[in-house]
């Protein structure tokens, strides 16, 4: 299995809840809600130069958070209580981060129902093997 796949599981593997969502580790067919998605972002992997023995390349990856849209104000509470709660699986977790911005939340609809989403952006530094 290639280094960026098990670094992808280990980092869905450090956000498990399992008295607050489910978690994968990859884009699921159906998104539901009280989830978190482990997914790659834009761009996915950033080499560092042409030496890909040496140098680690840089992993970039979405935490996507998925809750159900309640009422009015949108579940807006639940949103940043899990935002709250991923930061705080990752700062106890084993791996090397960086985290960046947030994103604002955004109404997903599906046929099996409205989901209120934001995404979570961190990089790591992984191998190559």
């Amino acid at each position: 299995m290639p280094a960026i796949t098990t670094l992808r599981s280990s980092i869905a593997a450090a956000l498990t809840d399992n008295t607050k969502w489910s978690v994968f580790s990859y884009p699921p067919a159906t998104p539901i809600a009280n989830s978190v998605i482990v997914s790659p972002a834009d761009p996915y992997i950033v080499p560092s130069n042409n030496d890909y023995t040496a140098i680690a390349p840089l992993a970039n990856f979405q935490i996507s958070i998925l809750v159900p849209l309640l009422d009015n104000q949108g579940n807006l509470a639940g949103i940043e209580d899990d935002i709250v709660r991923v930061f705080q699986l990752l700062e106890a977790s084993s791996i090397v981060f960086n985290v960046g911005s947030v994103s604002a939340p955004a109404v997903l609809n599906l046929p099996t129902g409205d989901l209120l989403t934001c995404n979570v952006q961190i990089s790591t530094l992984t191998e190559w093997s």
